[in-house]
């Protein structure tokens, strides 16, 4: 995990443990925590590529730059594989 997304983890981390505390639930902390594991590992592994595409997401929604498929294309793609066009 990469030093700006720790107050991400923590805001989703706590605002699990509070769900869990009300609802008497560990199903969301689970999943929390399987989350950010697979974030880590990524991390872990190429820690400039996993910077790289935060980058990059970030200017995609910011609207500075198109993704290289598009919610059409995507929409598209679902609907041949499940045979629906």
């Amino acid at each position: 995990m990469l030093d700006e997304e720790i107050g991400q983890f923590d805001r989703e981390w706590r605002a699990a443990m509070a769900r869990a505390a009300e609802d008497l639930d560990l199903t969301d902390v689970y999943r929390v925590l399987e989350r950010w594991r697979t974030v880590a590992a990524m991390t872990r592994q190429d820690p400039a590529a996993h910077r790289r595409m935060l980058d990059r997401a970030d200017r995609v929604l910011a609207g500075n730059e198109r993704g290289t498929v598009t919610a059409d294309d995507q929409r598209a793609m679902i609907a041949r594989r499940l045979g629906q066009q």
